[in-house]
């Protein structure tokens, strides 16, 4: 876990040479734990951290400046003026007409466009308003674009390899995933050079290999992959309606739609989530942020000393006494501006009131998107399976099952993007053959079945509602 950097408020940045020297010292420290040398090594998958991107000189590898993080909200401004401006709303209007005309879903979602802080295209706009180098370098054909992954891969091989997977790029949102190509149409209107982006690649892949400088062999690089589809594929969620819930620092459902693209709706959105040979799977996304930000910041405002007390405090009263707690420390979709708050205060409120409120927003949200997901994705919803530190908190999934009323399985290992890594490089590299193989190794620790009606929660979360309405702008 690198520390994120927060030169001015709002601003949330990587330093790339910590993110590397960690980034290597992981590996080494997991070959040496598991009592292996380097050269027993067939082959490494890389996950990471998703839209979360770093530009560099083409010829000197010297980066313009630090990663900037999904979370930063330095384009809050500009996604303002763009959600306001009438240039968006002629967007609107000339993609509604062509899809009218032609019901291609590819048209359905540039015809209600809204721009938010989470993508990385707006971001990248700003870098090139702002960062003169980084300007100059593009018009000269010498910047080069990459997510985490991109820059990994670009160190590991000494320069030698830019490239980046389809799983990566489509997390952009300046990836188109319709045609798997870069969109020229959103970097025209947004002014960023078509010239930077890197070439899409497999997920499941042979990138070449690292240079022997770096690990004393060579080792192949065979998979590469953005965290949230990772985490898909190590819960072996292969099959059209199979549903995956990521509970890390963000929260994410992911719903397997198989060959189906769906076009984005509001709050969801399409995504590619591996694609191997002539394979590839499309997923649907629902993201809530401040998961695990929220409670780590409690833990660092002593309201509590270890998270495993959580749950024990959580379920030590019956309810939260009208407390509520509204996230919003980092970013919301809908509102750059919602500041995150407690509600419903009173003298009597105690540490575990507040400490169930934190919790209680994460089932509720939970709720939240599952319902969306129940409307807008028309394929039937399987199996749900669980992931991320927070989906180690009983109380949590509990009352998730409850409020959804389905069945939540989850697996013996939380950390499902490094084994979906895994499977992805061990697929490649030829140590599995096939999927099947995989299905074999998944391991479940506990299954969370429906225990309340979820009626009996709708006080509590029309409470939060109005909470969350109160906190907007």
């Amino acid at each position: 876990q690198v520390e994120s950097l927060y030169p001015r408020p709002g601003w949330v940045e990587l330093d790339p040479e910590v993110l590397w020297s960690q980034f290597v010292g992981v590996i080494k420290d997991a070959v040496q734990a598991a009592g292996l040398h380097m050269r027993q090594i067939a082959g490494l998958g890389i996950s990471t951290q998703r839209a979360t991107f770093i530009t560099w000189h083409k010829r000197t590898g010297k980066p313009f400046h630090n990663f900037i993080s999904w979370q930063d909200l330095r384009s809050a401004e500009l996604v303002n003026s763009w959600n306001k401006s009438l240039l968006l709303k002629v967007v609107h209007v000339i993609f509604t007409v062509l899809h009218f005309l032609t019901g291609n879903d590819r048209y359905l979602a540039p015809s209600f466009l809204t721009f938010s802080t989470q993508q990385t295209s707006m971001k990248l706009s700003w870098v090139f308003k702002n960062i003169h180098e980084a300007e100059e370098a593009a018009k000269k054909n010498n910047c080069c674009f990459g997510t985490v992954d991109t820059w990994l891969l670009y160190r590991l091989t000494k320069g030698s390899v830019y490239a980046t997977d389809y799983s990566n790029a489509s997390a952009t949102g300046v990836f188109e995933p319709f045609t798997k190509c870069w969109n020229p149409t959103l970097c025209n209107l947004l002014s960023i050079p078509m010239s930077i982006y890197p070439p899409v690649k497999d997920t499941s892949f042979n990138f070449g290999s690292a240079d022997s400088e770096i690990f004393g062999v060579p080792i192949p690089i065979m998979a590469v992959v953005a965290d949230q589809q990772s985490a898909m594929f190590g819960e072996c969620c292969f099959h059209p309606g199979d549903v995956k819930l990521t509970m890390g620092t963000g929260g994410f459902w992911n719903v397997n739609t198989g060959e189906h693209l769906f076009a984005s709706r509001r709050g969801l959105y399409p995504l590619i989530g591996w694609k191997i040979g002539e394979e590839v799977v499309y997923l649907t996304e629902g993201c809530m942020s401040d998961i695990g930000t929220a409670i780590r910041w409690a833990q660092d405002i002593n309201l509590f000393t270890n998270v495993d007390e959580t749950e024990k405090m959580a379920r030590s009263i019956v309810d939260s006494q009208g407390v509520c707690f509204v996230p919003g420390f980092q970013v919301s979709v809908n509102d750059p501006y919602l500041c995150a708050s407690f509600m419903g205060l009173k003298p009597s409120t105690t540490r575990n009131h507040l400490v169930r409120a934190i919790l209680e927003s994460v089932a509720f949200r939970n709720k939240q998107l599952y319902d969306i997901i129940v409307k807008k994705v028309r394929i039937p919803l399987q199996t749900i399976r669980a992931d991320g530190g927070v989906s180690n908190n009983s109380f949590v999934m509990q009352m998730t099952s409850d409020l959804i009323n389905k069945k939540i399985e989850k697996p013996a290992n939380a950390d499902m993007s490094s084994l979906g890594a895994a499977f992805l490089a061990g697929l490649a590299s030829g140590f599995w053959t096939d999927k099947e193989q995989l299905k074999k190794l998944r391991r479940i620790e506990a299954v969370f079945e429906p225990q309340k009606d979820s009626e009996e929660y709708k006080p509590a979360m029309d409470i939060w509602l109005q909470a969350m309405k109160r906190s907007l702008h």
